[in-house]
């Protein structure tokens, strides 16, 4: 695909689709003509080749200045694209790509942290009011057609603990406030940010979960904070805590929490899993006081891709500019 004249040098972009994503995430001609109406400069100098599930990428490589992808082949890849400069990743969690030992050193890696915005917000706090409000308790008493009345008290003035204070948490942090929560923020640098009442670096974690009504996990998964909530963690939640975790599951020990969820010391509403999909076998299925989404919380049917395009081709405009990229993940901090 290509349009327009331009005496600047041409980029090459391939769009490498995964089908196994499902149409939400597939990026098709249409689409992109549709996002580049907005973005006339870059469409002038942009020549686009796409493919499915590695389909002839190989021969696109040799000349791709940019790759767009989420599941390739990442062996040898300085060798297979010589011209190769950026990749791009069209999700935020990008732990599948760590280590980054296969990423050539003079090729920028940006993901899509930003996109989930609202979507995930709204996912967030759903969670939190389903948890103050006793819901999983609830379905697990229906399921097993027991008629227990639970009650509890508003959630104004109850404590969140957000750990990983980025674009999803901080969205949460802004949404509980309007609930009249105390919140309570983790962040690497603990560097203050809007709507949060304290923050914290990681090493107050232990301090801090024994004051927590409501945990929301929003975090990067990186080796660094791989069983951030392990068991000991997990048993510092206070007796009628919620757990909500957004992020991914190797930061929470599953067996430890699925083991207090059983004895119904706590709730949890939990998206992300280990492996995925989440085995018809595992006991998380049947577990009391948990409720399940299948990684399904803030990816917008109809916005989601668009979304990923347009933040593309706006970072493709600073490409093309020379200007430093704003999505880039760092290779030692892994987001």
């Amino acid at each position: 695909m290509t349009s327009g004249k331009s005496r600047a040098p041409r980029i090459h972009l391939h769009i490498d689709n995964d089908t196994s994503l499902g149409e939400v995430f597939e990026v098709t001609p249409a689409r992109v003509k549709a996002s580049l109406k907005n973005f006339p400069a870059v469409a002038a100098r942009l020549d686009i080749t796409m493919g499915d599930d590695g389909h002839r990428l190989d021969e696109r490589l040799r000349t791709a200045d940019v790759l767009f992808g989420w599941n390739f082949d990442r062996a040898n890849l300085a060798e297979r694209a010589p011209k190769l400069r950026w990749i791009h990743a069209p999700g935020a969690g990008i732990n599948h790509f760590i280590p980054f030992d296969w990423l050539p050193k003079n090729v920028v890696f940006t993901n899509n942290r930003g996109i989930h915005g609202a979507r995930a917000h709204e996912y967030a706090i759903m969670a939190i009011l389903m948890l103050n409000n006793r819901v999983p308790e609830m379905v697990a008493n229906q399921r097993s057609g027991k008629w227990e009345q639970v009650f509890n008290s508003g959630i104004e003035g109850k404590t969140l603990l957000v750990i990983g204070v980025g674009s999803v948490g901080s969205g949460i942090a802004t949404w509980a406030k309007r609930f009249g929560m105390h919140v309570i923020g983790i962040r690497r640098t603990g560097r203050p940010r809007r709507h949060v009442d304290e923050m914290h670096t990681p090493d107050a974690l232990r301090r801090l979960l024994p004051r927590a009504d409501f945990v929301a996990v929003a975090t990067p998964a990186t080796a660094r904070t791989k069983q951030m909530l392990g068991r000991t963690e997990i048993g510092l939640l206070k007796k009628g805590a919620g757990l909500l975790n957004y992020s991914r599951a190797a930061l929470v020990d599953y067996e430890a929490l699925r083991k207090r969820l059983e004895k119904r010391e706590v709730s949890a509403v939990l998206d992300v899993f280990d492996p995925e999909p989440l085995p018809a076998a595992s006991p998380l299925w049947k577990t009391p006081n948990l409720i399940i989404s299948p990684h399904c919380s803030s990816d917008d049917t109809e916005r989601y891709t668009p979304k990923t395009l347009d933040l593309l081709f706006t970072e493709m405009e600073r490409f093309m500019a020379g200007r430093r990229l704003r999505n880039v993940v760092n290779r030692e901090l892994e987001y």
